[in-house]
């Protein structure tokens, strides 16, 4: 139901755009053209940690706009005959997610929110991007390379993206990935990688471009990321055997491990013990994480010239 629903939200975006388009035919001065613009706008992230009542639905179900934040970023990008466009982005921006958030549906997420853990991580990611504009492509009234003045598009493409996990600790915010949390790199958990704050994601979504004049356009774009960790908020499997910390870290690693791994609230019908105990579940490791935004763009266009043709 939710593929389809997706379908229908496209076609329909697309079909709304179409209207608007087909009233003004403006005309390159030559196939290809140049643009550098700046982007900025909301962000957020669908992770372990936070989320909405329950179990934690799938996907956007999922989402709580009280974690959202701002992001931006510069781009440069080729298009040619306003059908096709490549792109090179660079963004920066922060993500964060916290399970006290669920303190008013805690009935129904009980496990999750005395689960206690938060987290935030700035974001820098470049993007290399394909811009696709099936109404140009498709349209009518003019030559293949007509350009509408409002001119939805698709956009995919492949990303670099770094993260860095942090948790905050008596005021501080402290790395989370070098405490190794769920055990990562140890002997004893050999599945469990070490993973890198350096990664490759998918970016995929859909915008629309407004042509104000000859050299300045505005867009409202709205771009996915598909991941491919679970440990965007250093959160993915189970509590493991806090004494194994002592044998892998020292210092203020050490401390801030067995401070940090686990935060769960103790168990009310027994205070004096804690609320998990090694093996018991932390994250939900058969969901990857994602972050996605939605950014207003503005753009210069070089080598640009209108001539109208009603």
């Amino acid at each position: 139901m939710m593929k389809f629903n997706t379908l229908l939200a496209v076609v329909l975006f697309f079909v709304c755009f179409d209207a608007a388009a087909q009233q003004n035919f403006d005309y390159f001065d030559q196939p290809t053209v140049y643009e550098v613009g700046i982007s900025a706008g909301p962000m957020n992230s669908l992770t372990d940690l936070g989320g909405r009542r329950g179990n934690g639905a799938r996907g956007l179900k999922d989402l709580r706009f009280k974690d959202m934040t701002f992001g931006g970023g510069l781009y440069a990008k080729v298009l040619y005959k306003n059908i096709f466009g490549v792109r090179f982005e660079i963004n920066r921006g922060r993500v964060k997610g916290s399970d006290d958030e669920l303190e008013s549906v805690k009935s129904t997420a009980i496990d999750r929110f005395d689960r206690n853990l938060s987290f935030r991580s700035n974001i820098t990611e470049v993007n290399l991007l394909g811009e696709f504009y099936p109404l140009t492509l498709f349209g009518k009234g003019g030559p293949v390379y007509v350009n509408h003045a409002l001119s939805p598009y698709l956009v995919a493409g492949v990303g670099l993206f770094h993260f860095n996990p942090q948790a905050q600790l008596n005021g501080q915010w402290i790395d989370l990935q070098p405490l190794h949390t769920e055990g990562e790199g140890f002997a004893e958990y050999p599945d469990r990688k070490v993973y890198k704050k350096t990664q490759l994601d998918i970016p995929l979504g859909l915008g629309a471009r407004f042509q104000v004049s000859d050299h300045i356009n505005l867009g409202l774009e709205f771009l996915f990321r598909k991941l491919f960790t679970d440990y965007l908020d250093d959160v993915s499997t189970t509590y493991i055997e806090p004494s194994l910390f002592s044998k892998y870290l020292t210092g203020t690693d050490l401390a801030n491990a067995l401070a940090l791994n686990n935060r769960a609230l103790p168990d009310p019908d027994h205070p004096d013990r804690p609320g998990v105990y090694p093996g018991d579940r932390r994250g939900n490791s058969s969901r990857n994480d994602h972050f996605f935004s939605l950014n207003l763009k503005i753009g210069y266009v070089f080598s640009y010239k209108v001539s109208n043709k009603q």
